[in-house]
């Protein structure tokens, strides 16, 4: 083993210690970072200086939308057959080059929101390659005792991050304007390719031969998911809630600076405020599942989460209601890092290794897929009956993964399941294990760069 992997594997012990983890992190977290200043500036950006219509930003998020629900299930079959590493570096800096486009073209006098159009496309189909080799990377790097409290150190820095992030882009939005504000989501993607390209750990051996066809492991994979009651359950419950948020997120943006005027710093400061809610939800997630069980837990943060969008329904300018919407942010983030992080940790311990990237591929491939359809849905009806009744629509139809759960016996879940007997354990035992043969259960879930890990 490489002496980088310097990690416990006792549950007790200190996942800090593990510096491999902490390259890992400390990629991931820039990463986010540099994400929230892009999430900060580009709204600004298309709104308020390219003068884009509610069509228009709709379409902006479709495209961006689009690469994860077409490519998610190559990327993850990609990533279990060739190096997760190369796989996320290789995302990185197709990022990195696609993203520094526009501040260039910012400054010849020459940007259009048809070439932001085109960035999103590039950027999310590299951003797909990453995520699908990110996300499954983490069982290799601790054993599966401790993944649970691994996902939420992750989920808990990367919403700090997000936080820093969100700040650092209002700084940037108001010293440098929106374009050359997205210089800092680049330097992000290049600080995390350096991160991952220093991670010395052994991936696990791969079994299958890379002659095998593409098509075979991806029908494998949605098979995997399928054929267990836990894994489907919760790619439902990720897909809902993803089409209730695309359609909500697509015009959220838009709302607070046009309808309620909220400066872009305010708007910079309330993501902010809402990224700290998750960072509080990822780190009690683990002490929450303990005490009320996984899936009670989870239930009860789907049920809170459509009443956190009241305050923005209601709400009216002012200072009054931006402190509001930034409290209702909080409590709905937080929920979001405490069933993320939990229901992330409950599909990585019950999938077997070398099924690990097409598992997250199917639910990011039905997530992602919601978005779009939501994102055009969102265009339609904010146009025709505008853009407060649409997010009244998105608010309801956040009660439908709530149904889904409930109907479950996920829901009555009192500790973190079990790992299949054929797992072995990963790469923090003194020598790399090979990878079992991927099994089909008979019972009965990423990073697209997401505070709670895929949509819950």
């Amino acid at each position: 083993m490489p002496p980088c992997a310097e990690a416990p594997s006792a549950a007790g012990a200190s996942l800090w210690r593990h510096r491999d983890f902490r390259r890992y992190l400390t990629g991931q977290a820039a990463s986010v970072a540099g994400s929230s200043i892009t999430q900060m500036a580009l709204p600004v950006l298309a709104v308020l200086h390219l003068d884009a219509t509610t069509a228009q930003v709709a379409w902006l998020a479709v495209l961006g939308q689009l690469p994860p629900a077409l490519l998610a299930l190559h990327a993850g079959a990609l990533a279990d057959r060739h190096s997760k590493r190369g796989q996320m570096i290789t995302g990185d800096l197709v990022s990195a080059a696609a993203l520094a486009t526009v501040p260039v073209a910012a400054a010849l006098g020459t940007l259009t929101l048809t070439q932001l159009m085109i960035v999103a496309v590039v950027q999310g189909a590299a951003g797909v390659l990453h995520d699908a080799a990110a996300i499954s990377l983490l069982p290799s790097l601790v054993e599966r005792s401790l993944i649970q409290r691994g996902n939420s150190r992750v989920g808990a820095l990367f919403a700090i991050s997000a936080t820093a992030g969100s700040h650092l882009g209002a700084a940037l939005t108001a010293l440098l304007g929106p374009a050359r504000a997205l210089l800092g989501d680049v330097a992000s993607y290049l600080i995390s390719a350096v991160c991952t390209a220093r991670i010395q750990t052994a991936e696990p051996a791969r079994a299958r031969p890379e002659s095998r066809r593409l098509r075979a492991e991806i029908g494998e994979g949605l098979r995997y998911v399928r054929a267990d009651d836990r894994l489907w359950t919760l790619t439902l419950v990720n897909a809902a809630i993803s089409f209730a948020l695309g359609l909500l997120n697509t015009l959220w943006a838009l709302y607070l600076l046009r309808s309620l005027a909220m400066s872009a710093t305010a708007f910079g400061v309330v993501l902010g405020v809402g990224a700290l809610g998750a960072a509080a939800g990822a780190l009690t997630a683990p002490a929450l599942g303990r005490r009320y069980g996984p899936g009670p837990m989870m239930l009860t943060a789907l049920a809170i989460t459509p009443l956190t969008q009241l305050p923005l329904l209601l709400a009216s300018p002012g200072l009054a209601w931006q402190i509001t919407i930034g409290a209702a942010l909080f409590l709905q983030l937080a929920c979001a890092g405490a069933a993320g992080t939990t229901q992330r940790s409950i599909r990585q311990i019950i999938t077997t290794a070398g099924m690990q990237a097409r598992m997250q591929a199917v639910s990011t491939w039905l997530t992602s897929g919601a978005r779009p359809v939501a994102a055009l849905l969102a265009g339609c009806l904010g146009t025709w009956i505008g853009v407060r009744p649409t997010l009244t629509a998105g608010t309801l139809l956040l009660f439908v993964p709530l149904v889904l759960l409930g109907r479950s016996p996920l829901r009555a879940l009192r500790q973190m399941p079990d790992p299949p007997t054929a797992a072995q354990p990963p790469a923090l035992r003194a020598s790399p294990p090979a990878v079992p043969a991927p099994a089909f259960p008979d019972d009965g879930v990423r990073h697209d760069r997401s505070l709670g890990g895929d949509a819950l």
